[in-house]
């Protein structure tokens, strides 16, 4: 089909260029004809640039209006330039190809260079319009190959578009997680807090009961004391009685009774207040292991703090 189409598309042009010939001799019926006619050899030369030109148009033209089928014409284009050429010999061999003084399609010298001459000028026109063709399909191959080239790299970019998109997905979901284990260390961080808040008040009420404790532990060591003092003195005026006169010796054994009887209370209070105070010994010792307890809790408080803190460090 497309052989035909290029076949009918040359004679198209041919019978345009006789056409245009026919007309330049209506315009100019005093020029002579090609048996007596002399010309100027640059003038011809013009004209049969002129006709090729015209014809290496329309022959774009063609390739540009069939750029779908650009390898088919590469094909293709042989055949019909050379059935146009074989044409066109018979014509110049026929002798019916018109001629006038400025048609620009076959110039004056061509008739005094005859047949032969002119067919391989031509060919050699030909040759050029060929040459044109062919490097008007090589830059169509090489723009298809630029267009391959610009698609591949456009599916390229899309590709990384999508895996761009896909990491980005994936670094949004790791920060919403990482948000939610955030959130939930600050939870558990408000928690310890207020878990400390109180471990202090407790401590200080602890360190309240052991100053009480202190201060009536101050005050039995002071009653001791006095009590101790006091069987000093009994004891002193007890050899004082021993040695006074033995009229007294009655009274002095009633009063020993009942510095024997005071000093057994005194005694018996003794030991309440040593009971008392190994009582508060042990309060002592309990606060202190208490004390101890809250301050390993403390301790264990803190370095769950920093745990959290190296973990967070970590992730982040």
């Amino acid at each position: 089909r497309l052989n035909a189409e290029l076949e009918a598309k040359t004679e198209k042009l041919v019978r345009q260029a006789e056409e245009l010939m026919v007309e330049n001799k209506k315009k100019f019926p005093s020029v002579p004809t090609a048996q007596n006619r002399p010309y100027s050899a640059s003038k011809g030369k013009r004209t049969t640039s002129r006709v090729f030109i015209f014809f290496s148009s329309k022959i774009r033209n063609m390739e540009v209006q069939s750029a779908d089928g650009v390898a088919v014409l590469e094909d293709c284009i042989g055949f019909s330039l050379t059935k146009t050429i074989s044409k066109v010999e018979e014509k110049l061999k026929k002798g019916v190809l018109p001629d006038c003084q400025d048609d620009d399609i076959i110039p004056r010298v061509g008739n005094e260079m005859g047949a032969e001459a002119q067919i391989r000028f031509l060919k050699a026109k030909l040759r050029v319009m060929q040459e044109d063709l062919a490097n008007t399909v090589f830059e169509c191959r090489k723009k298809d190959d630029e267009n391959q080239n610009l698609g591949t790299r456009l599916k390229d970019t899309e590709e990384e578009n999508s895996r761009l998109q896909r990491t980005i997905s994936l670094q949004q979901s790791q920060i919403e997680k990482y948000k939610m284990l955030s959130q939930e260390a600050n939870k558990k961080t408000e928690g310890l807090q207020q878990e400390v808040t109180a471990l202090e008040k407790e401590l200080e009420s602890l360190k309240r009961a052991q100053k009480q404790a202190a201060a009536t532990q101050n005050a039995t060591e002071v009653r001791l004391n006095r009590a101790l003092e006091e069987v000093e003195k009994y004891k002193v005026e007890l050899n004082k009685l021993k040695q006074s006169n033995k009229d007294v010796a009655n009274q002095e054994l009633k009063m020993i009774e009942e510095l024997k009887t005071e000093n057994k209370k005194l005694q018996k209070q003794k030991g309440e207040l040593i009971t008392g105070f190994k009582k508060q010994l042990k309060l002592i010792d309990i606060l202190k292991r208490q004390k101890m307890h809250i301050e390993a809790a403390k301790m264990l408080s803190f370095t769950e703090e920093e745990f959290m803190k190296a973990l967070e460090w970590g992730n982040h």
